[in-house]
């Protein structure tokens, strides 16, 4: 038995995914991959519990269009031109790479912050799943308000999608793709088909002459429920936006773009935000308008597709918390040396017990929002040391250089610019740009002493 045991270690230490070094350009991947992993991910559980929660907050219908549209605009080209380039110019990851800016203290502290997040986050995944798998059990889905799981078939449901998620998340990047390229399609179709399907059962014609005014008076109708603050153009173009802040402007998505041959794979992010976080939201708050505003992604699907609708829910799930557990199993790797499979693991079990409280996904938009604020000052310190310092003549990687294990100024921009959003007198959904601004000034004036002569100043590579 520990022989076989010794074997299948042998062979995960093999899944080697460049933890701690730059991508080689022979493992450089073709921008298909990416357009999968984005539609896979985006196209995704949070898809069914964001978009119903849109029609729940009161959101009119013209202002939910225009502000997904401009919204999901601005996440593409946070892609594009902040993420991206960053990570096809060093081709690390954003944990090792930060570890040269701030020292391995700072970045510790980073990593562990950053792993439990993405943990919450793939746990509120499963907990989507769960919903869909419970109904072939009669299970009973934790309500609006439940912060604790409400019975034991529930937690059962959560641990066994857990141990399968994470096993996929195990097999590293190019598993993930390849799982993306056969399940966002049919996810996507299933989002498209389940809310054409709803659509007679709220009283829109066959021709859909009376689309709008239905649109308009039984799904998008401006009236929160109870409890749900009102949602305007403004809050939907933020949202839109930041809802995937860390792994855009806060840069975690080093990690995959590291693999893109040319820093335009950015752009790839719109096979996501426009199938994902626009049409998908969209067919969301059409199907949760069919079953009286219950939040319970599962129903909503059932009573759109019956058991397709379940399948639907179950991968849509599974495709978000894949690269989630994966990036999580990245940042833990750098703070314990452990092969990525084994810690990844230790974080599946992990995402697999958070995933039994109800209370990270029925709280989903401000936990979004929270997660993003707290990671975006790290985005902003390495946008300036990458970007900025050379062109002020500032010596970048001074925690390597001098061989820091603390870079007290990464630690007090980090603080400081937490205080400063959380303390704006402004709308959740609105703090991360002013505080980003103030993470990349306060930063720069931290720095500006060790300024030197522009010819004396060249930046090493990466």
């Amino acid at each position: 038995m520990s022989l076989n045991l010794s074997a299948v270690a042998s062979r995960m230490d093999k899944l080697y995914e460049f933890d701690r070094e730059p991508v080689t350009p022979d493992k450089l991947k073709p921008g298909v991959l990416f357009a999968s992993i984005f539609a896979g991910e985006h196209v995704a559980a949070t898809e069914f519990v964001i978009g119903a929660f849109f029609v729940l907050h009161g959101i009119s219908a013209s202002d939910l269009i225009l502000g997904l549209l401009l919204g999901n605009l601005l996440a593409v080209l946070s892609w594009a031109f902040i993420c991206a380039p960053i990570a096809v110019s060093t081709r690390l990851t954003l944990y090792w790479y930060l570890r040269k800016i701030a020292g391995p203290g700072v970045t510790l502290i980073y990593n562990i912050a950053n792993a439990f997040l993405y943990c919450i986050l793939a746990g509120a995944m499963i907990s989507v799943s769960a919903t869909a798998v419970g109904l072939a059990f009669g299970m009973k889905v934790p309500g609006i308000n439940d912060i604790l799981p409400n019975n034991l078939l529930w937690v059962v449901i959560c641990l066994a999608l857990g141990f399968l998620f994470t096993t996929l998340a195990i097999l590293g990047f190019e598993k993930l793709g390849r799982f993306a390229e056969v399940a966002s399609p049919w996810i996507f179709l299933a989002f498209i088909g389940g809310a054409l399907a709803t659509l007679p059962k709220l009283g829109v014609r066959a021709d859909f002459s009376n689309f709008w005014e239905i649109a308009t008076t039984k799904i998008w109708n401006g009236i929160a429920a109870t409890g749900q603050g009102k949602f305007g153009f403004w809050q939907v173009v933020f949202f839109a936006w930041f809802c995937n802040l860390a792994m855009h402007v806060g840069l975690s998505d080093m990690a995959l773009f590291r693999y893109a041959k040319k820093w335009t794979y950015g752009f790839y992010s719109a096979f996501g935000m426009y199938s994902g976080h626009f049409l998908a939201w969209i067919c969301s708050g059409v199907m949760v308008s069919a079953i009286g505003r219950e939040m319970n992604p599962g129903k909503m699907a059932f009573e759109a597709l019956g058991l397709a609708g379940v399948l639907a829910v179950l991968l849509a799930g599974w495709t978000t918390a894949n690269p989630t557990l994966y990036r999580a199993g990245l940042a833990l790797q750098t703070v314990t040396g452990w092969p990525r499979w084994k810690i990844t693991l230790i974080a599946g079990i992990a995402t697999s017990v958070l995933s039994c409280f109800p209370l990270f996904f029925m709280k989903l938009l401000d936990y979004v929002a929270i997660y993003g604020l707290v990671l975006m000052p790290i985005g902003a310190v390495v946008f300036s040391e990458h970007w900025i310092f050379p062109k002020l003549g500032i010596p970048r990687y001074q925690a390597e250089t001098r061989k820091q294990v603390f870079n007290w100024k990464v630690l007090l921009v980090w603080a400081a610019s937490l205080a400063f959003a959380f303390l704006l007198p402004i709308h959740l959904y609105f703090r991360w740009l002013p505080g980003y601004l103030f993470a990349l000034v306060l930063y720069v004036v931290l720095n500006i002493g060790a300024r030197t002569p522009a010819a004396e100043n060249i930046p090493t590579q990466g």
